[in-house]
């Protein structure tokens, strides 16, 4: 198993979205999340991507007010999880126009619908963003 969990935070060190794909109690989550991000977001634009934290490899990304925050495997590519953060991300794009915080905050379903067409059981399973896309397409056509 590659990817141990996705997080989405803003700026200010708020989780805005977090999937996980082991199973942590809610007070080892909050625990590593709080490291994680407080260790990311200290970091500067000149340092690398990619921090070791634990057992995990920490690969993020920030784009505009969000920070985009995986936790792999040590093993795990790192170039693939930033290419893989900057699928995930246009993809949001296509749907929702330029995403931003809060569309993740107002649709919060749809954006774990696109990890969870994305992603399964910790391996990326589809990277077509029109195959990511229609089932949300076809529940909006719906609704």
């Amino acid at each position: 198993m590659g990817i141990r969990f996705i997080l989405m935070v803003n700026k200010q060190g708020q989780t805005r979205l977090a999937q996980y794909y082991e199973w942590l109690t809610l007070e080892e989550r909050r625990a590593l999340e709080g490291e994680i991000v407080r260790k990311c977001l200290a970091r500067n634009d000149q340092q690398c991507s990619f921090v070791e934290h634990r057992n995990y490899k920490i690969v993020y990304r920030r784009y505009a007010s969000l920070f985009f925050l995986v936790g792999v495997d040590n093993d795990e590519n790192e170039l693939s999880i930033l290419e893989f953060i900057h699928l995930l991300v246009e993809t949001m794009d296509r749907h929702f126009g330029n995403v931003c915080e809060l569309d993740i905050m107002f649709h919060l379903d749809k954006a774990h619908f696109m990890l969870e067409e994305m992603v399964m059981n910790g391996s990326v399973v589809e990277t077509s963003k029109a195959n990511i896309l229609t089932p949300i397409q076809l529940m909006d056509k719906s609704s």
